[in-house]
């Protein structure tokens, strides 16, 4: 699986402007609902109901986000770095910054968590993260993003 067939440069969105974790969900649930056309309230509920279950905040300023969702056709990923990051209730209590959000359908299952892999690995990457913050616009953290799932899927 590419990562273009998950994110698009239209979901990589930089100095995203949110206070808290609902918020955060919120926007990142309008920008999925742009791309696939499902109801951006249920995307953010879902999320909200998938973070109840257990943090999706993964420490060192990242988190990730994912749901399965009914009436998506295919994977959506939504990346978004923070304008300040926010308290997320993180497994280290480090406040996010980074955060990849991932929803799929409900029939996703092996894609799904393949695809959640790949992306928990990249993001463990401190370097990674580094580039990602220091990066100036969204179309860079595209590229970089792409070339290093890319790598990834290579080795």
């Amino acid at each position: 699986m590419k990562i273009q067939e998950l994110l698009s440069p239209e979901a990589v969105r930089i100095d995203l402007k949110v206070s808290n974790k609902k918020q955060a969900f919120r926007a990142l649930a309008k920008i999925a609902c742009s791309i696939t056309g499902v109801e951006e309230r249920l995307i953010c509920d879902t999320l909200i109901q998938r973070e109840r279950l257990a943090t999706t905040g993964v420490g060192e300023g990242v988190a990730i986000p994912h749901a399965k969702i009914d009436g998506l056709d295919k994977l959506c990923a939504v990346f978004a770095r923070l304008k300040t990051p926010i308290n997320y209730d993180s497994v280290d209590d480090e406040h996010v910054d980074l955060i990849f959000m991932l929803v799929g359908p409900l029939s996703s299952e092996h894609v799904h968590l393949k695809a959640l892999a790949k992306i928990a690995r990249l993001l463990r990457s401190a370097t990674m993260c580094a580039k990602l913050r220091g990066s100036t616009s969204a179309d860079a953290i595209y590229a970089l993003l792409v070339a290093s799932l890319e790598e990834d899927t290579n080795s």
